[in-house]
């Protein structure tokens, strides 16, 4: 789960000292000896994921610039730091021209090492989040930018792509929370309207008295109070996509002139003497059984069969549990950015326990989830104890999960000195702090790692680190 880096250095030694820093640091760590290996990964046939590279500037045959060259233009948003024996000036703004994110001067400590890479990470996915944000509002975004690799998700994503091609109505079916609009609008940005206008109304959250105007429009002076024309969202999708969400909602009277403005491409605005034509592609949406809706006859037969040529369902989040990991990553990269938290990805434990929890809410109560995860979480990752809510509904107890046994007590104080007075070596010190820290708070990592001043992955590592073989973590 943790993010991937990308270590691309010549020389042995100093290839084996950033491994194990990086490592060290909870990174999943891939390396290459030079700059042909480094292009194969980040640009062959098969792109491995990497979320970040770490870039020797001078090797032989393939230097640094020329990676740089050639990666960032096909790999924009891939943050790339640059590390070289040399500092110079001139050097410093020939590698940032190029696309490095940072420069860092051989040999450098870890504390700069994890600073720079935390950085790099922040930025990317702030950019990423930012550009995505964009594309919403130009009407370009894809099917790119939709997690969604397990079978139940890949089925409706092959529907979309296929209907993305074609002007046919288009009919999202799912659940509340489950991304309808995400998908309407991967299938105008990836057809022929990306660009164009994506126009969203709710049905059900329009106010009955200006409904028909809202989508529809109106002259002036055509009702008391219209002291000006207003085009309606059938207008202002001309040329684009006009979403219906909540289509069920629709009043029963309206639903004629809905029928009406799908069947002849015009719509009456009130008030008007003649109808306008309009070019709009329009998707539909509910989370309600339409058929039911016709067979109760409180939605229109024709109009369900206008609407319904080309049924999409979205499966709710429960159905596709394998795609629960990657929307958690990309949450917390998100939240973790915008927040300004330490937090960078998730325990093992944490996940399953977020992959067998039903999710009445679906993605949009994920989201929510781990959002008030990050900004509760002082550690570094998020665990168990982080969910307390799902905890309880899944029947686990978040404070044990993040118990560890202790089998024999810690002293009661921390010695700078030894019997005979003199100076204890600073290692020794810590792993006497953190054996104390741990008795103190009962075992629980989370608070003992609050206490202690440190992340709680890094808590972890230490326990690891220095042998404390007293101690007996499951993780």
């Amino acid at each position: 789960m943790a993010s991937t880096v990308l270590i691309v250095e010549d020389d042995p030694a100093q290839l084996r000292f950033l491994e194990a820093v990086v490592s060290g640091l909870g990174y999943r760590v891939i390396t290459a000896p030079g700059g042909p290996e480094g292009l194969e990964i980040l640009l062959g046939g098969e792109q491995e994921q990497v979320d970040l590279v770490l870039l020797d500037l001078v090797m032989p045959e393939v230097d640094g610039f020329e990676v740089l060259d050639r990666v960032h233009p096909a790999r924009p948003n891939l943050p790339i730091i640059v590390l070289t024996m040399k500092g110079g000036v001139d050097t410093v703004v020939q590698v940032m021209r190029s696309g490095a994110v940072d420069f860092i001067v051989k040999p450098t400590s870890p504390e700069r090492m994890q600073v720079s890479i935390e950085n790099a990470l922040k930025i990317s996915t702030l950019s990423g989040e930012v550009s995505r944000l964009t594309r919403r509002a130009d009407g370009s975004l894809d099917f790119s930018d939709i997690i969604g690799g397990g079978p139940a998700m890949s089925r409706a994503m092959d529907l979309a792509r296929r209907a993305a091609d074609s002007n046919i109505p288009i009919l999202v079916e799912g659940e509340s929370g489950v991304g309808k609009e995400l998908v309407a609008r991967a299938i105008q940005g990836a057809g022929e309207r990306g660009g164009r206008p994506f126009i969203t109304v709710n049905c059900g959250a329009i106010p009955e008295n200006l409904v028909e105007s809202i989508l529809f429009g109106h002259e002036k002076g055509s009702f008391t109070g219209a002291d000006q024309r207003h085009a309606g969202k059938f207008m202002e999708a001309d040329g684009g996509t006009l979403f219906l969400d909540e289509i069920g909602e629709l009043r029963a009277d309206l639903q004629v002139k809905m029928l009406r403005a799908l069947q002849e491409g015009e719509v009456d605005p009130i008030g008007s003497k003649k109808p306008t034509k309009v070019d709009v592609r329009v998707i539909s949406a509910t989370n309600r059984d339409l058929s039911q809706l016709v067979a109760e006859g409180t939605f229109r037969e024709d109009l369900y069969y206008r609407l319904n040529v080309f049924p999409i369902h979205v499966p709710p989040l429960r159905q596709r549990t394998e795609d629960i990991p990657a929307l958690v990553e990309r949450f917390i990269g998100i939240y973790a950015a915008s927040e300004g938290k330490t937090v960078r990805t998730i325990d093992d434990e944490a996940v399953n326990l977020l992959s067998t929890y039903d999710w009445p809410g679906n993605v949009r109560q994920l989201e929510n989830t781990v959002f008030r995860a990050v900004v509760m979480c002082d550690g570094e990752w998020l665990s168990v104890v982080d969910f307390p809510q799902i905890a309880q509904a899944q029947g686990v107890s978040a404070p044990e999960a993040d118990q560890i046994d202790i089998a024999e007590p810690a002293e009661g104080s921390v010695t700078t000195a030894d019997d005979a007075g003199k100076g204890r070596p600073l290692k020794d010190i810590e792993r006497d702090a953190i054996r104390l820290g741990l008795q103190r708070c009962d075992g629980q990592m989370s608070e003992a790692a609050r206490q202690l001043g440190i992340g709680r992955s890094t808590l972890y590592r230490k326990v690891r680190e220095y042998g404390l073989d007293e101690f007996s973590m499951s993780e």
